[in-house]
């Protein structure tokens, strides 16, 4: 079994959604059903098809969330030096040939959201810069070009 490395934060919203889904989604759900049971005949019920399909969703990432906590190795980045980018970095980096610079926060694989600079460690971006130090290139080789991004600032969440 391996274990899936993930922020605190990340835990606790995972966790937070959990709960809502098995206190509040999944009881609105069994209502909903019995409601449009109550209706008639089923064969021609849309409310309770669309019910049975939400149900099914909400049953299967159940079981998804669930698996997801039970194999999260959560990190306490408190641990761990800083002055390399590891896990749970927030990374100012400049790309060299575009002079752009950017900010990365190293997540694990089930937290990224790249639109929010939450990038996964196991990312071509988040392998590349795993152990570098303020001043270090870290290059990338991406399917349109050669990316080389220096590390310009590492704090830790």
């Amino acid at each position: 079994m391996t274990r899936v490395p993930m922020t605190r934060e990340g835990h606790r919203k995972m966790k937070e959604e959990l709960d809502r889904l098995l206190k509040e989604g999944r009881p609105k759900n069994i209502r909903d059903i019995a409601e449009a049971r109550a209706h008639g005949d089923l064969s021609e019920n849309a409310e309770y098809h669309a019910a049975k399909e939400r149900q099914s969703f909400i049953e299967g990432r159940i079981q998804e969330l669930q698996g997801k906590l039970a194999m999260a190795d959560v990190i306490d980045t408190s641990k761990i030096s800083q002055s390399r980018v590891a896990f749970g970095a927030k990374v100012k980096v400049l790309d060299i040939g575009a002079d752009e610079e950017y900010e990365f926060i190293l997540v694990g694989p089930d937290e990224a959201d790249v639109k929010s600079g939450r990038i996964s460690i196991s990312s071509p971006v988040g392998r590349a810069l795993i152990g570098k130090e303020v001043g270090d290139t870290a290059i990338v080789k991406a399917p349109a070009r050669k990316i080389e991004y220096e590390v310009v600032e590492i704090n830790f969440v």
